[in-house]
């Protein structure tokens, strides 16, 4: 395998892993913690996933042919709290990842070094990829933390437990090395190319 076919499916493995990470934190918590906010200059979780769909679609929409900030996108419109159901809200969240991974899936190997625009800033592909695999992680980030401080129950953790790294670390060092990405234990196989 070619090492630009490698990134495409690394990076897709990536994506998939923050948004399973997301969904994993939303699902924990009641629908009206979604909507709520620390204070009125923080954004409630519903808001950042506005932003992030915003974001995917001005970004991914017709990526190799417009620019990645579309003349129809309201991005302040997306710090307005104005989605008002869990349904609504994880209709946007599925909206905005579907437009992402999907073009990812659409990049030929050779179409990495091409040259796109955001903002009429020029990124190679590889770039404006990398640039997201940074930017929605960060937001990602920022939904676990809310949902961690919103969570009146016990929290599920997203990764390794408090107290539970050694046997973690003792279940991995208990397999043969092999060459594999660290989300295969993670993601579902089967739903990765099925959002």
């Amino acid at each position: 395998m070619n090492m630009n076919q490698a990134f495409l499916e690394t990076a897709e493995k990536q994506f998939l892993y923050y948004k399973q990470l997301g969904e994993k934190a939303m699902d924990q918590l009641e629908t009206e913690q979604l909507f709520q906010a620390w204070h009125e200059d923080a954004n409630s979780i519903a808001v950042i996933v506005k932003h992030l769909w915003g974001n995917m679609l001005s970004r991914w929409t017709d990526v190799l042919t417009s620019d990645g900030e579309k003349p129809w996108r309201e991005r302040d419109a997306e710090f307005v709290n104005d989605i008002s159901t869990r349904e609504e809200l994880l209709g946007k969240w599925e909206e905005g990842w579907n437009c992402l991974l999907s073009a990812i899936r659409s990049f030929a190997p050779e179409q990495l070094s091409q040259i796109i625009y955001i903002r009429n800033e020029g990124h190679t592909v590889m770039e404006a990829i990398t640039r997201q695999l940074a930017h929605y992680p960060y937001h990602v980030g920022q939904i676990i933390y809310a949902a961690k401080m919103l969570k009146e129950t016990p929290w599920t953790s997203l990764s390794i437990p408090r107290n539970g790294s050694a046997v973690y670390n003792g279940s991995k060092f208990a397999k043969p090395k092999e060459r594999r990405h660290f989300t295969a234990d993670e993601l579902d196989t089967d739903d990765q190319r099925h959002d």
